[in-house]
């Protein structure tokens, strides 16, 4: 065996120093000693050293080495005359500067790891402040307390709009930024009953609706969550001369946008959801002026008094369908027929329930009706386009929005019809003027309208 391999067995499983410690003083040599011969002293060394269970060795002329517990061993005072033995020393001793290394790595990742933990812990704690865990594992809707609401937004105090169901306010929420919430008014409805409706509704995912991302169902308090759009309502860019002018190409991708939602709704979804209250403030514009419908399924929330919640709402009578007033089931065909009258507005910036002064019409939409009846819709198009429009495009959403109030539900285009025929895909014939406008709305005279329309 080499020392090599010796000091490599002994390395283990700590490092180990070996050396020999000279004893002066020997009287008489232990028991039991090995003779070899050799050289020198060194040489004498190298035999013990080399053998690991070699404890000590002695050089006089002779190499004599010990093995194991050295006995019957005389020694005198080391000042005093006798011989020199060596003794075999081992030091074990562990890396204490690698040690004290280990132990701080260990206690700083161990802080680390503790300080980490305790900052998910306040993190999640704080979310949970404001939010609650899904409705179900198949929706994403979140239910928010009356309380974490009215902190949100800072006691319901910047408005955004109010309408029949509601006014809606200007929040701010963790992990959703800045959100919109409609505060629901006069709503007898039971809260199991609402849970269910509002889960529904928030299953309803489309490029052109407003995202819904929560509610409230605590005690009476209805309140319901939503994306917040940059833009505002469609309604206030039309009407507002302070507003950012739409171009006749914004105009005209917005009633697509509007008619692709719409359709959705209509013919997409597991169960036809029917808007009811279609209208330019329910149409809310993202940065890009992406259109996405807002209030869908608000029907299915206000059950029996929605009929009565559309009537006291300001405006929206202009884009109330015959059959609300006959007392007919209302069908989707209500919603293309108040797309109708909103794609009228789109295309001339005019409220179709002002008076107007062209010649003898009173009311827009008999106005534009006969218009289109006579293929001169130039005139139809918002004054501040200054004519800016492509013509095709024009006569086309013009021709479209007259089909869509006809006064049967039967002559009503659906809404996939209707996108198509914007997309160019289906051909716009030139509709019949729908009668019941002047008996709808009792501004005009029938056989005036008839002599200025014929």
């Amino acid at each position: 065996m080499d020392g090599r391999s010796c000091r490599w067995r002994y390395n283990a499983p700590h490092k180990q120093n070996v050396s020999f410690h000279p004893m002066v003083g020997v009287y008489k040599f232990p028991q039991n000693e090995w003779s070899i011969e050799v050289r020198s002293i060194r040489e004498c060394e190298a035999a013990c050293y080399s053998d690991c269970s070699c404890t000590s060795f002695a050089f006089n002329k002779t190499c004599l080495l010990w093995y194991g517990e050295l006995q019957n061993t005389i020694v005198f005072d080391s000042r005093s005359e006798g011989y020199l033995m060596y003794m075999r020393v081992v030091e074990q001793k562990q890396e204490k500067s690698e040690y004290k290394v280990a132990i701080i790595v260990v206690t700083v990742i161990g802080g680390l790891v503790l300080i980490l933990i305790s900052m998910i812990l306040l993190w999640r704690g704080k979310r949970k402040l404001f939010t609650e865990k899904p409705v179900n594992s198949d929706s994403r809707l979140m239910i928010f307390s009356n309380s974490q609401l009215k902190n949100a937004t800072k006691g319901f105090s910047e408005k955004l709009g109010e309408g029949g169901f509601g006014c809606v306010f200007k929040g701010t929420l963790p992990g959703f930024s800045v959100v919109a919430v409609k505060k629901l008014k006069d709503l007898r409805q039971g809260e199991k009953q609402f849970r269910s409706e509002v889960q529904t509704i928030g299953m309803i995912q489309h490029i052109n609706l407003v995202r819904l991302l929560g509610f409230c169902a605590e005690g009476s308090k209805r309140l319901l969550v939503y994306e917040y759009l940059v833009n505002g309502s469609l309604n206030s860019h039309l009407f507002s001369n302070y507003s950012a002018k739409l171009t006749w190409n914004l105009r005209y991708c917005i009633a697509h946008g509007i008619a692709k939602g719409l359709a959705y709704l209509h013919e997409e979804c597991r169960h036809c959801i029917i808007h009811c209250d279609m209208k330019p403030d329910n149409v809310l514009l993202d940065a890009e002026f992406c259109p996405k419908i807002a209030d869908f399924g608000m029907a299915k929330l206000l059950g029996r008094d929605f009929s009565r919640a559309l009537t006291t709402m300001r405006g929206t009578i202009g884009y109330l369908a015959p059959e609300w007033i006959s007392g007919l089931p209302i069908t989707h065909k209500a919603d293309v027929y108040s797309y109708g009258m909103m794609l009228l507005e789109i295309i001339s910036g005019r409220r179709n329930s002002e008076k107007i002064k062209e010649g003898r019409h009173t009311y827009f939409p008999i106005y534009a009706a006969c218009k289109v009846n006579e293929g001169d819709v130039m005139c139809l198009l918002d004054r501040r386009l200054d004519g800016n429009a492509d013509a095709e495009q024009l006569e086309k959403a013009c021709r479209i929005a007259c089909w869509c109030i006809q006064d049967a539900e039967d002559h009503r285009p659906m809404m996939g019809q209707v996108v198509h025929m914007l997309e160019g895909v289906m051909d716009v014939e030139v509709p019949p003027i729908p009668r019941s406008l002047q008996y709808f709305v009792g501004m005009e005279d029938n056989n005036t309208q008839s002599a200025e329309c014929n």
